[in-house]
């Protein structure tokens, strides 16, 4: 078996299911999970509104740390060695992650720690340009796509986000300025790699897609 690390990279806009089918697939291939958005949001929540001020040396001072452990649905991210959960679900934060995301500065420290966990292990990343930007020569890459009712829809019916009384009209409207804002961004806008497999699931269910997503790498490392 070669030495060499395999990386596939899901990326697409909220709602389309990138989180459980790359876990699905981490689990399948197993190999850790890397959530690059939760990378985001764990720095939201845990720096608040002051993320989008701090200077890149004011960052650094920070001492961001990421590490991953397991594997598939059992990996976990860990910032500064702790384990952060369910509380940087919000749509809040979420937009507050859009926000910073938006930030050079954030963005640079950022991908060197993804980078430097891409280094260490073979994984299946999820995000909003990992193919693009953070793995640029990953194995495979994926970019999901959905009707964006039907994106709002899964959001609302999601156990993991934390919301009391958001509506489907609200959480579309979130979902709305989100995609604004992550394909409008200076930095990184939210697109497919050119060289990309474009896979809308609005009709499909989570079985369907994963099996897509296990034929093509299967296909892949026949080929190699």
């Amino acid at each position: 078996m070669s030495d060499e690390k395999m990386i596939v990279a899901i990326d697409g806009p909220a709602g389309v299911g990138k989180s459980t089918l790359a876990k699905a697939l981490a689990e399948k291939m197993r190999v850790p999970f890397l959530d690059t958005g939760a990378m985001f949001r764990i720095l939201a929540y845990t720096l608040g509104e002051e993320a989008a001020r701090l200077s890149e040396e004011e960052l650094r001072r920070k001492k961001p740390e990421f590490s991953l452990e397991g594997y598939g649905d059992a990996t976990r991210l860990l910032f500064n060695g702790k384990v952060i959960g369910a509380e940087i679900r919000s749509e809040e934060i979420g937009a507050l992650a859009s926000k910073i995301a938006a930030r050079p500065e954030i963005r640079a420290i950022l991908l060197e720690a993804q980078r430097k966990l891409g280094e260490q292990t073979s994984l299946v990343a999820e995000g909003r340009d990992t193919g693009t930007v953070v793995f640029p020569n990953a194995t495979r890459k994926f970019f999901l796509e959905a009707r964006p009712e039907v994106r709002a829809g899964r959001r609302l019916n999601d156990p993991r986000e934390k919301r009391s009384e958001a509506t489907l009209e609200e959480i579309a409207t979130m979902i709305a300025r989100r995609d604004e804002q992550d394909r409008t961004r200076a930095t990184a806008p939210l697109r497919p790699a050119e060289d990309a497999i474009i896979i809308d699931t609005s009709d499909l269910d989570i079985p369907e897609v994963l099996t897509l997503l296990e034929d093509y790498v299967r296909a892949y490392n026949q080929k190699g």
